[in-house]
């Protein structure tokens, strides 16, 4: 996403982001972002509280319309990515077992009101099996964990054998081992050779199994190799420009923004954000 120093692969990317603002009522929580991302590459999206990491995501998947720009992607058919959400959208209250709610993962296949063949039931108990669940076919989902929830919703991305998988705090308020395994699953996908992006925010975990970052503040602060994105001055620079933020400036005045904004900073020479930045400066 920062030209030739990412774009490793020549080939057309697997996304493509050109000068992309998203938010909501024209108020940009994510702004002025371009570059590309290769196919089966592993992503970990970093920032503070509020940098836009969420949004993206949403934007990514369909689920936000960009205030300016656009994403790209030539080579993902929309039935082909799978969007796990930050827990929320599963009402725990409602009676509901697990094995039904990881089989949602194979709704393309069968539609809204379409029984499942003998094949497709194995294939979901074998999915709750990869995530050490087998045998929790029948227990209602609001008896699991916190742990036991995100291993059965992993058990659905299973399900939707996406080459394209947006992650969202996976590893939030859940337990070490789970957040092991599940990091594992997601190291086989990788191995596999499908691109995962995944906000994370313990980043010794990012140091330890993502191998590439975007560090986002509301705005694109650097995209690289780990060890040159996770570094003293680009993550205080992050903290600088999210504290900087005016969340009651006025909508995103997009009429003068280039038709192509400058790629994300590089890493391995990273560019100063000037203070007059019109975000970060509430010059909307």
């Amino acid at each position: 996403m920062v030209g030739d120093e990412l774009n490793t692969h020549p080939a057309t990317p697997l996304i493509r982001i050109e000068n992309l603002t998203l938010g909501y009522d024209r108020h940009p929580a994510v702004h002025h972002l371009s570059g590309d991302i290769a196919a089966g590459a592993l992503v970990a999206v970093i920032g503070p509280n509020g940098a836009g990491k969420s949004t993206l995501l949403k934007g990514l998947a369909g689920e936000l319309r960009p205030i300016g720009g656009r994403i790209l992607m030539p080579g993902v058919h929309p039935r082909a990515l799978a969007y796990l959400p930050q827990r929320g959208e599963i009402d725990h209250g409602f009676p509901v077992s697990v094995f039904d709610v990881v089989a949602m993962g194979l709704w393309r296949e069968v539609g809204a009101f379409g029984g499942l063949s003998r094949a497709q039931r194995q294939r979901v108990h074998d999915a709750l099996a990869a995530v050490g669940m087998a045998g929790f076919e029948a227990r209602l989902i609001g008896s699991l964990s916190g742990g036991q929830l995100q291993r059965a919703r992993f058990a659905r991305l299973i399900l939707q054998d996406a080459p394209l998988i947006l992650l969202d705090e996976p590893f939030a308020a859940i337990d070490t081992r789970t957040v092991d395994d599940l990091i594992a699953l997601i190291l086989g996908w990788h191995r596999e050779g499908r691109t995962v992006l995944t906000v994370v925010h313990d980043l010794e975990q990012v140091r330890r199994h993502f191998p590439t970052c975007l560090l986002l503040s509301r705005e694109p602060v650097a995209f690289g190799p780990t060890a040159q994105v996770l570094t003293t001055e680009l993550l205080a620079r992050a903290r600088h420009l999210s504290e900087a933020f005016n969340d009651d400036a006025p909508e995103c005045q997009l009429e003068g923004a280039p038709a192509t904004a400058p790629p994300l900073p590089g890493a391995a020479q990273p560019q100063a954000h000037p203070e007059a930045h019109g975000h970060a400066a509430h010059r909307h």
